[in-house]
C-alpha cells in the first residue's frame, strides 16, 4: 500500500470521527431547533466556517487547487440537491426514532454508496464488499422493523433508509468532484444546500424561540459536517467513493456509543443483533 493511501485511509476514518458526533448532538438539539431547520444550519455552519479558512488559505498560501468548471455543473447541482434533502430525512427520523439507531442505520450509505457506484458509475466492487453489502443490508432491515410478528416498520428508521440513500448517490456526485478544489466544494456544498433547506423550513412555517441554540447548530455543521466532508474528499481522491465509504463507517458505530452515553439507552436485543452484524460487514467492507 502506497504512502498517499495511508493518508486518504487517515482522511477517511478522521472525516467518520468528525461526523459520528453529529446524530447524539443533533438529537439533543431538536428539542429546541425544528428538524428541517437543523438541517439547514448545520449545512450552513459547514459553508460559513470552511470559507473562513478558506480566507486564511488564501492569505498565508498560493491556492494551486484545481477550480471547478461548467463541465462539473450536473454534479455540483446534484450534490446541492440531494444535500438539501438528505439531512431533512435524517432529522425527521432523529425526532422518531433512537439516536443509537439513527446512528447505526447510516451504515446503510455503505451499501447505496457502492451499489450506485457499480451500476451507474462502473466502479467495480470485490466480493468481501458484496458479502458486506448483504450483511449491513440484513442489519438495516433489523433495526427497521418495529414488529416482526406484524412486520410493521418504524418510519424514523425509514426516513433515516431515505437519507442515507440520498447520500449514497451524492457521495458518487461528489467523486466527480474530488479532484477539485476541496474547499470550494465544500463551502458551494455548505451554502448551496443550507439556504436551500432553510427556504423549505421557513416555507413550512418552522421557527426557532430561543436564537442561541442557533449558534450551537452553526457550530456542530462546522465540525460534523464542513471539516468531515472536507477529508471525505481528500480521500475519495486515492480510494474511490465505494472503499473510502467502507472506511467511512467506522463513523456510525462512534455514533451509536456516544449515543447511548449521552442518552443512557438500554440496547435491546433487535439492536445488539444488528450491531454485530454490522460489525462483520464494516471489517469485511474495510478489509
Amino acid at each position: 500500500m502506497e504512502k498517499k493511501e495511508y493518508r486518504a485511509i487517515f482522511f477517511a476514518i478522521l472525516a467518520a470521527a468528525l461526523y459520528a458526533i453529529s446524530s447524539p448532538i443533533s438529537k439533543l438539539l431538536l428539542n429546541e431547533v425544528p428538524p428541517r431547520m437543523m438541517a439547514a444550519f448545520l449545512y450552513l455552519g459547514a459553508g460559513l466556517g470552511m470559507s473562513f479558512i478558506d480566507v486564511i488559505r488564501r492569505k498565508n498560501h498560493k491556492n494551486t487547487e484545481a477550480k471547478l468548471t461548467k463541465k462539473e455543473l450536473p454534479y455540483t447541482i446534484g450534490m446541492v440537491m440531494l444535500d438539501i434533502a438528505a439531512p431533512i430525512f435524517l432529522m425527521l427520523g432523529l425526532t422518531m426514532t433512537s439516536a443509537a439507531n439513527v446512528s447505526l442505520l447510516n451504515n446503510f450509505e455503505i451499501v447505496a454508496t457502492s451499489l450506485i457506484a457499480l451500476l451507474i458509475f462502473k466502479e467495480p466492487i470485490g466480493k468481501r464488499l458484496w458479502v458486506a453489502i448483504i450483511l449491513i443490508t440484513i442489519a438495516s432491515i433489523i433495526l427497521s422493523v418495529e414488529d416482526v410478528s406484524s412486520l410493521s416498520f418504524s418510519f424514523g428508521s425509514i426516513f433515516v433508509l431515505l437519507a442515507a440513500t440520498c447520500w449514497g448517490l451524492e457521495n458518487n456526485c461528489t467523486r466527480k468532484l474530488s479532484v477539485k478544489d476541496p474547499l470550494q466544494v465544500v463551502v458551494i456544498k455548505g451554502f448551496g444546500s443550507g439556504l436551500g433547506s432553510l427556504i423549505i423550513a421557513l416555507m413550512s412555517g418552522e421557527k426557532i424561540d430561543d436564537i442561541s441554540f442557533v449558534m450551537w447548530a452553526l457550530i456542530l455543521g462546522f465540525f460534523a459536517y464542513g471539516l468531515s466532508i472536507f477529508f471525505y474528499i481528500y480521500a475519495q481522491r486515492d480510494l474511490g467513493a465505494a472503499k473510502t465509504s467502507a472506511y467511512y463507517a467506522i463513523s456510525p458505530f462512534i455514533g451509536a456509543a456516544l449515543s447511548l452515553i449521552i442518552f443512557r439507552e438500554m440496547p435491546t436485543l433487535s439492536f445488539i443483533t444488528a450491531l454485530a452484524i454490522m460489525i462483520a460487514g464494516m471489517y469485511l467492507a474495510s478489509t
